[in-house]
């Protein structure tokens, strides 16, 4: 039977899932709730896994070991790399890679993992297209390519040249690539979902606390969707 962990950042990103679950059970393990029940016909388990990489990756390896879940999404909110995705859009992951992981003085590129076979973290297929479907269906606009996460709010324009010129991606956060770095290590299959909340650059401290609620809802009718097709 399929089992789908969910796995936002904040609050705001998990709320609206957690009100429309059935039954839910809540546990709590190193520090964070994980609710556990039912969503649009399927079994979930959804945690808010707090902020940062070690945060996230942490929460994976529990909804693995604990809750036996079989896919995992990261839903959230993100900044655009990309010109043509704005506020309020979606971003669908191809693969995810980490931004400042820089290593290079032993020969590894940017972004490069040492030990890992992969530079950059593949999503599953079937989830992606689920999500392009529920996009369609919903009538938001989407843009499929890669997230690229680190341990920075990205609110510079330099920063976010430099990052698009290095490892590339439509979308940068703060969790995303390490979800997917412990999914791969369990496989479990995987996709990220983030809407844009801001631009990435001397901008994003001001628009993000206003379209943070916004972005946060698209990013839950969307997983929402993503669940009743993967219950089918």
């Amino acid at each position: 039977m399929k089992k789908l962990g969910i796995i936002g950042a904040m609050d705001v990103e998990v709320a609206i899932l957690k009100e429309q679950m059935e039954h839910p059970v809540v546990s709590t393990h190193a520090g964070s709730s994980f609710w556990e029940g039912t969503l649009c016909g399927l079994p979930v388990v959804v945690v808010q896994c707090g902020v940062g990489k070690v945060n996230a990756a942490l929460c994976v390896q529990i909804l693995a070991d604990l809750f036996a879940v079989t896919h995992i999404v990261n839903t959230g909110i993100a900044g655009s790399l990309d010109a043509s995705l704005d506020i309020g859009d979606i971003a669908i992951s191809t693969d995810a890679m980490y931004h400042d992981f820089k290593v290079g003085p032993f020969g590894y590129a940017r972004g490069q993992v040492p030990g890992m076979d992969v530079h950059a973290f593949p999503m599953d297929r079937e989830l992606q297209e689920f999500a392009v479907k529920a996009c369609e269906s919903l009538g938001i606009h989407y843009k499929l390519g890669r997230v690229v996460t680190g341990d920075q709010f990205i609110c510079e324009s330099a920063e976010k040249a430099d990052i698009v010129s290095t490892v590339g991606g439509i979308c940068t956060e703060m969790e995303g690539a390490a979800i997917a770095h412990a999914a791969y290590r369990n496989g479990l299959p995987i996709l990220i979902l983030r809407a844009i909340s801001d631009k990435a650059d001397d901008s994003a401290t001001m628009e993000y606390p206003v379209f943070e609620a916004q972005a946060a809802k698209h990013c839950a009718a969307l997983t929402q969707s993503l669940a009743k097709a993967l219950a089918r």
